[in-house]
């Protein structure tokens, strides 16, 4: 995989996962990185014996991940979303998608449970405001709104309940190796993400009439 050229920062983050992911699986570190660099709600209240600061673990916990599929799963959603959203946005607002995802899903777990003491791992939350984004931008397929909620919110909607589905179906398929979804940081990344994709692509946008650089075109969310 070359870094240069289109979706850089997307390629740049897919090494890094793999890669961390590859280092810990070959020298049986998962479960000491899970619980320095995952992000567990309990410790916000405070504790200590932890190298990483609790701030930095939603952060962290991005490139910690379990078992074979949930890896491989993740880095598809990743290269098959993130390229096509930072070809739309350019790098920095994906990058700032990613990281604000990323701690919009520790939010929603803490919030849902800030007692717990077990690390949610993994790059599904930031990978959720990402997916919401390509979501608002790319979907084609007409639906009729909901009450209040315009059609192409719906069409995101689904795709975040699919999304869930597929990642509560992978669980299963791993329930005995210590792995379990951690629904409440999938909604807030995917939350996080309907929120930015209007302000990220006017970003875009603005920026691009000022540099002259090309605007691919896409539905508008």
């Amino acid at each position: 995989m070359v870094l240069g050229g289109p979706a850089r920062l997307t390629k740049i983050l897919a090494v890094a996962t793999a890669a961390t992911w590859a280092i810990a699986a070959l020298f049986a570190l998962t479960p000491m990185l899970s619980i320095e660099g995952g992000f567990i709600p309990a410790r916000v209240a405070g504790g200590a014996g932890f190298s990483i600061p609790v701030w930095l673990t939603p952060l962290t916990a991005t490139l910690v991940h379990g078992g074979l599929l949930h890896i491989a799963f993740n880095l598809v959603m990743l290269i098959y979303c993130g390229r096509e959203v930072e070809a739309v946005l350019g790098w920095k607002p994906l990058a700032l998608l990613y990281f604000v995802g990323a701690y919009a899903a520790a939010a929603g777990q803490y919030v849902v449970d800030p007692g717990s003491q077990i690390p949610m791992i993994g790059a599904s939350g930031a990978i959720s405001a990402v997916l919401a984004v390509y979501a608002l931008l790319f979907s084609r397929n007409e639906v009729k709104r909901f009450g209040p909620i315009p059609s192409h919110w719906v069409r995101a909607l689904w795709l975040a309940a699919a999304w869930i589905a597929v990642q509560w179906l992978i669980a299963l398929a791993t329930r005995g190796g210590g792995f379990a979804v951690a629904t409440p940081a999938h909604v807030g990344g995917f939350l996080a993400g309907l929120a930015l994709a209007r302000p990220l692509l006017s970003w875009r946008l603005a920026s691009g009439r000022d540099s002259g650089g090309p605007i691919r075109r896409t539905r508008e969310p």
